[in-house]
C-alpha cells in the first residue's frame, strides 16, 4: 500500500450526522443518478433538502419540474442557450411565485458546487465533472461522487485535495466496497472483488461481437441507465474505469484488485480478508441504495431500496472474465498503473469512440480497438511531473480528436 494517511473514501473516519435536514446539491439532477436522488430525497423530506440543481440543459421541462417541486435556491445549465426555454418552463411551474436563481454556462456546476451546502452529489456524466468534484473538495464540501471519470482523470488532484474520508461513492461497487470495508482495518484486507453484469454480450466471443448495433449494447440485462455507461458497460470500459477508481479511492495495489463477472448483479462487490472470509454487499440492482448512501452516511436511510424477499428461491452465479473477448479491463489497468494523463487519455477517446459507436460510424470492436492505438500512441507520461487541470484537458483535447481521426479512418478502411 502507499504512504498516504487513510483512503479518500473511508468508512471508519467518524463522521458526525448532521443535525436536522441535510442541505444537498445535486448535479446532474435530469440524468438517472440525479433523478432517482430526487425521488430519495422527495420520500425523506425530514432528512434532506435539496437546495440547487444543475443539469446540462437538454431537459428544462423536467428540470423546472424538479425546481418547483424542490423548492431550490439556485438552478444551473451547462447550455446558456437553453435559458430562455428554461425560464418559460420555470414560469409554467411556478406561476406568479419568484423564480429560482438562474446560473448558465460551462462552469455553473462548478459554482454550485462550492455553494453552502453539507454534501454535493456529483451525477454528472464525463470528465466534465472534474472541475466541480475538485470545486466541492476544495470548500469542504462532503462529496458523494457518482462522477467516477472525475477520479479517473484527475487522482492525483483529487488525492491533493480531498482530506481523509471526504469521499464517499455512490458507483453501486464502490458502495459495496465501502460498506464491506467498514467490517476490517487496512491490514485485515487481502484483496478486493469487483462484480460485473458481464453486460448483454457475455458469453459471446470477439467474432460474435463484431457486428453487434447499438440497440443491442443498450439493452442492458439488469440496469436502467444512460446510453453511454450502459455501452461502456457492454464493452466493459466501465468496469475498467471502476478498478482504477478502487485503487484510488481505497489505496490498494492494483495486483490486489479483481473483477469476476456476476449476471445477476446482486452482490455489488466483495471484500476478500487476511484470515480467508470474504464479505459482500448484496441488494437487488437498484441505484437508489447507493445513492442513499452518499448522502446519508453514516445514518442509513429505511426502505431506501428493495430488498430481497428470501422465501423464494435464486441462483447467484460467478464466472470469470473473458479477457480476450473484454480487454477493456487489463488495459485500463495499464494506463491505472501509468498514471498521470493516461487514464484521461483512456477515458477521452473511449467517450469519443463510444459517441462514434451510437452513431453508427464505428463498430462495437472498433471502441477498444481505436481506444488502446490512441493510448498507445500517447506513451509513457513524463517521471515526476506534477500533474495539473491544462494537462488533463491537453490530454483530454489530443485523445479525443485523435480517436475522431482514428474512427473515420476505420469507417473508410471498412467501406473500401
Amino acid at each position: 500500500m502507499s504512504d498516504s494517511p487513510a483512503p479518500l473514501a473511508d468508512p471508519h473516519i467518524a463522521f458526525d450526522p448532521a443535525e436536522g435536514r441535510r442541505d444537498i446539491v445535486v448535479l446532474g439532477s435530469t440524468g438517472s443518478i440525479g433523478t432517482q436522488a430526487i425521488d430519495l430525497v422527495l420520500r425523506n423530506p425530514d432528512r434532506f433538502r435539496v437546495t440547487a440543481l444543475a443539469a446540462s440543459g437538454g431537459r428544462v421541462a423536467l428540470l423546472a419540474e424538479q425546481a418547483r417541486r424542490l423548492r431550490v435556491r439556485t438552478v444551473a445549465v451547462a447550455k446558456p442557450d437553453a435559458v430562455p426555454a428554461l425560464r418559460e418552463a420555470l414560469k409554467e411551474q411556478y406561476g406568479a411565485e419568484p423564480l429560482p436563481e438562474i446560473l448558465a454556462g460551462p462552469d455553473a456546476a462548478t459554482e454550485l458546487a462550492a455553494s453552502d451546502c453539507h454534501t454535493v452529489l456529483n451525477g454528472i456524466t464525463g470528465s466534465i465533472g472534474l472541475a466541480p468534484t475538485l470545486a466541492a473538495l476544495k470548500a469542504g464540501r462532503t462529496l458523494a461522487l457518482a462522477n467516477k471519470e472525475s477520479l479517473i482523470v484527475g487522482g492525483p488532484l483529487v488525492k491533493a485535495l480531498a482530506k481523509p474520508g471526504q469521499i464517499i461513492p455512490v458507483d453501486s461497487e464502490h458502495a459495496a466496497l465501502f460498506q464491506s470495508l467498514a467490517a476490517g482495518t487496512r491490514a485485515d484486507i487481502r484483496k478486493l472483488v469487483v462484480t460485473a453484469s458481464g453486460g448483454p454480450f457475455r458469453g459471446r466471443t470477439r467474432a460474435e461481437l463484431a457486428d453487434v448495433t447499438p440497440q443491442d449494447a443498450l439493452a442492458h440485462p439488469t440496469w436502467a441507465m444512460g446510453p453511454v455507461i450502459t455501452v461502456n458497460s457492454a464493452t466493459l470500459v466501465n468496469k475498467g474505469l471502476e478498478v482504477i477508481e478502487a485503487h484510488l479511492l481505497y489505496d490498494i495495489p492494483f495486483d490486489r484488485i479483481e473483477v469476476v463477472v456476476h449476471p445477476q448483479s446482486y452482490v455489488h462487490s466483495m471484500v476478500e480478508f487476511t484470515d480467508g472470509s470474504t464479505l459482500c454487499q448484496a441488494t437487488p440492482p437498484d441505484m437508489r441504495g447507493p445513492i442513499a448512501i452518499g448522502i446519508g452516511w453514516p445514518e442509513r436511510v429505511p426502505d431506501a431500496a428493495p430488498a430481497f424477499d428470501w422465501t423464494k428461491a435464486s441462483s447467484w452465479e460467478f464466472f470469470p472474465l473473458d479477457t480476450e473477448a473484454f480487454p477493456s479491463v487489463g488495459l485500463a489497468r495499464h494506463v491505472g498503473e501509468l498514471g498521470d494523463t493516461a487514464p484521461a487519455v483512456f477515458n477521452a477517446a473511449n467517450e469519443e469512440c463510444v459517441d462514434a459507436f451510437l452513431a453508427g460510424r464505428l463498430p462495437f470492436n472498433g471502441i477498444m480497438d481505436t481506444v488502446t492505438e490512441v493510448v498507445a500512441e500517447h506513451g509513457t507520461p513524463g517521471e515526476g511531473t506534477s500533474l495539473t487541470v491544462s494537462d488533463v484537458l491537453e490530454a483530454e483535447t489530443w485523445a479525443r480528436a485523435r480517436a475522431r481521426e482514428l474512427a473515420v479512418k476505420a469507417t473508410a478502411e471498412a467501406r473500401a
